[in-house]
């Protein structure tokens, strides 16, 4: 699948995550490829997969959905860790990925190589690459070193974008007017339809959502506390 195929396949759709963290009760992948079925039968335009499930993630989902899989892996907890060297974003398109998905940030990578070298790596194995930013200057910068989509993953997660409620819309805007030819891809906190409609109002070609469509446990405990609240205030 090249470029433009792939835009024409997610914009205006919805990705969705499919990853389960060490000690999660969902920490399996053949239950996570059981979910991006799940998901695709949904409407996922694509599947975004693989973090500490790694490779195996990655492979199975792909041979299950025939929606495009954004893959990655991650490695460790601190600095860049989602794809983090060359040598894991091309493991991970030959473990079966359309898209690879990589840390674009400005910090420094584990292997010392570009970011821009990992951008040639994929596209010489065959598959296309997602860039996860955190601020303005990393998408500029992911775009000039040829991604072919600059997604807000990061936003929220390194010092140089601290944390806050909900999703960064204003980081979705500020791209689209930086880079209005540029695949655009809103990811991070988007937890209700109504934030994923505004994170394409803000200039979103597509949204990952993954924790409030695929994270039973995060889902139950959003439900539950709503009960406990309500019942407290009868009380």
């Amino acid at each position: 699948m090249n470029h433009d195929e792939f835009a024409a396949a997610v914009r205006g759709r919805l990705i969705v995550s499919c990853q389960a963290g060490p000690g999660h009760p969902l920490r399996d992948t053949a239950t996570l490829a059981r979910l991006a079925l799940a998901a695709a039968a949904g409407g996922a335009a694509a599947i975004r997969c693989g973090g500490v499930g790694g490779l195996a993630d990655v492979a199975a989902i792909a041979a299950g959905v025939t929606v495009p899989v954004i893959g990655l892996t991650k490695e460790g907890d601190d600095g860049v860790y989602i794809t983090p060297t060359v040598a894991s974003a091309v493991a991970v398109a030959a473990a079966g990925a359309t898209v690879v998905a990589a840390d674009a940030t400005l910090r420094p990578r584990p292997d010392g190589a570009p970011f821009a070298a990992t951008v040639r790596a994929v596209h010489d194995a065959g598959a296309l690459v997602m860039a996860d930013v955190a601020t303005l200057e990393e998408g500029i910068a992911a775009a000039a070193a040829g991604a072919d989509a600059v997604a807000t993953t990061l936003a929220g997660y390194t010092p140089q974008n601290p944390r806050r409620d909900g999703p960064d819309l204003g980081l979705v805007a500020a791209l689209r007017a930086a880079l209005p030819d540029v695949l655009l891809v809103a990811e991070g906190r988007l937890h209700t339809p109504d934030q994923a409609a505004a994170a394409v109002a803000a200039g979103a070609d597509a949204v990952v959502v993954g924790t409030a469509i695929t994270d039973a446990a995060w889902i139950t405990a959003a439900f539950a506390a709503g009960v406990r609240s309500a019942a407290d205030h009868l009380a």
